[in-house]
């Protein structure tokens, strides 16, 4: 066995450590918001397609909270292969606080726009009273749901996959047992779902808080950093990170108000796609989790090299997954929507969409990877670029010129389309960015800059 096929196989046995557990811990979050969806299927279309205009917000407070997470998880990693245990531990303190309450003022003021917002992507005025009930409850398991996935990252940061993805399991298995108890049995409806999920959320959050205290994994002693030179440093990362996944729930808010346009069967048939993909890419979300840890330790002891041969081996097998889970989709296009809600026109929007969509999950995934890669390696504004571009050049661009050529089924056409563009333009975006490294793998490890909190090539 040679050299190269010894690093080879190493790497992937540590990627499949550090993933296995958060592809479980994943796979459950998705399967529960997937039969949330089922569950207020039942209610009708009107619930239904107000659960569609709170998905961009829902994308919004996510992709805040991502933001923050792979911030938490590139700086944390960083001080602990610097051996700075101390640093690391008031770090976790630092984003726990200050992430909690970037994420309550945005819950603010999303219920401040509770029927702005859903307005101004183009509810019937009818549904406000469904969307307003359900709101509230939504807003604080969104909360909850947060400061929970902080802790999730510090957990990572630390190497420690397997709680993360337990507690991802427990909780998910908690909702689904809640969620047909509140919405039906005690009549709840609609906001029944939010407050099911606000229940599990509240008692995963207590049981992850606890573990970080009792292994000393958190420490808010903020002083002793100090605050305000901790503060710059999380920005230069989390900043450019949190704007870059504020980018999908805006993009999200565009489709959803485009797509708004053919109808609420339109609508409602859209957000249990958005479940279903989400359900799709539980293994790339996974990956997104498993991969910058591994990254941020191998640019701290100078190992591009490695850095090279892991991402490689991550996109030849998302490539290679998504493929089979596209071809799977169409297989069970046909009987599946008629099975997730009873609604015809809801069903048969949902089966065009799987006919088409699924085959650019790869594509999608790649972008992903390339995205929390490049955090990873300290290029927070590289990893916004590619964000951008594949939105707002790739993705809007192209389900928008659909919508305009062939309707509803040219608008998921687009999306194909626009995620192959997305995907192809990413990879080439991560290369160049790792070519512009090279010179420092050759000279040594890299210098403190890019060991640390921040980096002078993340304008790269």
């Amino acid at each position: 066995m040679t050299a190269a096929t010894t690093i080879h196989n190493s790497l992937g046995r540590a990627l499949f450590d550090m993933t296995w557990p958060m592809i479980f811990g994943v796979l459950a979050l998705m399967s529960y918001q997937l039969v949330d969806s089922i569950f207020i299927s039942r209610l009708g279309v009107g619930p239904l397609a107000a659960l569609g205009f709170t998905v961009p917000a829902n994308q919004l407070v996510i992709g805040i909270q991502v933001g923050v997470g792979v911030a938490t998880t590139a700086l944390l990693s960083r001080a602990l292969g610097a051996g700075d245990e101390a640093r690391a531990r008031r770090l976790g303190g630092l984003v726990v606080v200050a992430g909690g309450l970037v994420l309550l003022l945005v819950c603010l003021v999303l219920w401040l726009l509770r029927s702005a917002l859903p307005l101004a992507l183009g509810a019937d005025p009818r549904l406000l009273p469904q969307i307003h009930g359900y709101w509230l409850p939504w807003l604080a398991s969104a909360w909850v749901g947060a400061m929970l996935y902080f802790g999730y990252s510090v957990c990572r940061a630390n190497g420690d996959t397997r709680l993360p993805g337990l507690m991802m399991v427990l909780t998910s298995l908690a909702n689904l047992v809640l969620d047909p108890l509140f919405i039906f049995t005690f009549g709840w409806g609609l906001p029944g779902a939010a407050l099911a999920t606000l229940a599990a959320f509240g008692g995963g959050a207590v049981v992850v808080y606890w573990r970080l205290f009792q292994r000393r994994w958190l420490d808010f002693d903020l002083a002793a950093l100090p605050p305000r030179t901790a503060l710059r440093q999380l920005a230069a990362i989390s900043g450019p990170a949190m704007f870059g996944q504020l980018m999908p729930g805006l993009a999200a808010m565009l489709a959803t108000a485009l797509i708004a346009e053919f109808g609420a069967a339109a609508v409602a048939g859209w957000a249990l796609a958005t479940r279903l993909e989400f359900f799709s890419i539980v293994v790339v979300l996974a990956l997104t989790m498993s991969l910058p840890p591994m990254v941020g330790r191998l640019l701290g002891a100078g190992e591009l090299a490695k850095i090279g041969q892991l991402v490689r081996l991550a996109v030849r097998f998302v490539l290679g997954l998504q493929l089979a889970v596209a071809l799977g989709w169409l297989l069970v296009s046909g009987p599946l929507p008629g099975l997730l809600t009873p609604e015809p026109a809801v069903a048969g929007v949902l089966r065009n969409y799987l006919l088409l969509v699924p085959l650019s999950y790869g594509a999608l995934g790649v972008c992903m990877l390339m995205v929390s890669v490049c955090n990873a390696l300290g290029l927070p504004l590289r990893a916004l670029l590619i964000s951008c571009l594949r939105l707002f050049a790739c993705y809007l661009p192209a389900l928008w010129l659909g919508a305009q050529l062939a309707g509803l089924e040219g608008a998921f056409a687009g999306a194909l389309a626009g995620n192959l563009a997305a995907g192809t333009v990413s990879w080439l975006l991560y290369r160049r960015a790792l070519a512009q490294l090279q010179p420092a793998d050759k000279a040594g490890p890299p210098p403190p800059s890019l060991r640390g909190g921040g980096s002078r090539r993340s304008n790269a």
